[in-house]
């Protein structure tokens, strides 16, 4: 296919977070007010509220969308020492560290962790869930690539590109880049694929004029069903793709 494997843009693709025991940092909103509420001071209050991040899990994740549950991370990081950045200290954070003792014998005892048991595991990418981002579920029956906003973070396996790129978003939503990735592995039972970041990488796209990428970042923020069905065919035109071809791919499309 024409193009430059997204391996080779300038972009990361990496995997979202792992806590290890997601009972004890993936909480609700209940439990997120609980914790908030037993903030003694003002100040202990904004530092927390900064650290408890919305987070998303694969099955939020739409075409185009996402569906937010209401959950949230407890951040305590582990630092990127190389970018100047230090780990979480759990000192400072009184009110999350009476909600993770409550949970002590299961992060204690957990393979993932950081410096402590109630830091998460070293992620050297930490500062790009601050950032727009391309989410996406590992399992999925069809392509099922989101813009998620600064600020949110994705729960493992789910998978990240940052930094966010509607042009990319189309591509990768679009049949032909979905016919292509789907081709780089196997359909487990059911028909669901495993969107892995190795399948996604191999993807080559097409470095093109402004005013298309444009459009297709225009129509990629909230497509309608005729939305969709003009990226699919600006990116058979952006592939030379013949009308035998197209004909031959939409009828193994998954979208119908």
């Amino acid at each position: 296919m024409i193009g430059i494997p997204l391996k080779d843009w300038d972009i990361s693709i990496n995997y979202g977070i792992k806590t290890g025991f997601n009972d004890a940092f993936i909480i609700d909103e209940a439990k997120r007010n609980e914790i908030l509420a037993g903030c003694k001071t003002d100040d202990e209050r904004k530092r927390t509220v900064e650290l408890i991040r919305p987070i998303l899990r694969g099955r939020d994740i739409k075409r185009y969308a996402y569906s937010w549950a209401g959950l949230y991370l407890i951040a305590t990081h582990n630092g990127i020492p190389e970018k100047g950045i230090p780990r979480v200290e759990i000192t400072k954070y009184p009110a999350v560290k009476k909600h993770l003792d409550f949970h002590w014998p299961k992060i204690k005892a957990r393979a993932d962790q950081g410096d402590t048991p109630y830091n998460l595991r070293s992620c050297a990418y930490m500062d790009d869930f601050s950032k727009p981002k391309i989410v996406w579920g590992n399992l999925a029956l069809a392509a099922q690539f989101s813009a998620a906003p600064a600020g949110m973070f994705i729960n493992a396996p789910c998978p990240m590109i940052v930094p966010f790129d509607g042009y990319l978003l189309a591509i990768l939503n679009s049949k032909l880049g979905d016919w292509y990735i789907r081709h780089l592995g196997v359909t487990r039972n059911g028909g669901y694929f495993e969107y892995k970041p190795m399948f996604i990488e191999q993807l080559p796209v097409p470095e093109t004029q402004s005013n298309t990428a444009e459009r297709l970042s225009i129509l990629a923020k909230d497509p309608t069903v005729e939305g969709q069905a003009e990226i699919d065919q600006i990116v058979f035109e952006l592939f030379h793709l013949t009308r035998a071809e197209i004909d031959c791919l939409e009828t193994q499309s998954l979208r119908g």
